[in-house]
């Protein structure tokens, strides 16, 4: 499994679609996402002050895009989706709510 994190917003703007895709795939022509181990660090970097997160469980077997690990300027190899996320591969959504600027998992 990997992980993507967005913003309750952006994930409720694709509700009535086949697929999702993060504001990062037109910009930097892939979706970013972590592996567990990596998924709370990232949290706590790029959604600190955001009040509640979504978390998006992405079985990578049912990906139709094509999938990435690509090395991060901090060393670490982080998967990266090369297009949308068919909602078929999305195995659970979970709302975390940040608690002074930490995570639970």
């Amino acid at each position: 499994m990997i992980y993507h994190i967005t913003t309750p917003e952006l994930f409720e703007n694709y509700n009535a679609k086949d697929t999702y895709e993060a504001p990062s795939l037109a910009s930097e022509a892939f979706i970013h996402c972590s592996t567990f181990s990596q998924l709370k660090a990232s949290a706590e970097r790029y959604y600190k002050d955001v009040p509640e997160i979504v978390v998006l469980v992405i079985d990578e077997q049912k990906l139709i895009a094509k999938l990435k690990y690509e090395l991060a300027s901090n060393g670490e190899e982080f998967p990266h989706i090369y297009g949308v996320i068919n909602k078929d591969a999305i195995t659970e959504t979970k709302r975390v709510i940040n608690k002074e600027g930490s995570f639970n998992f």
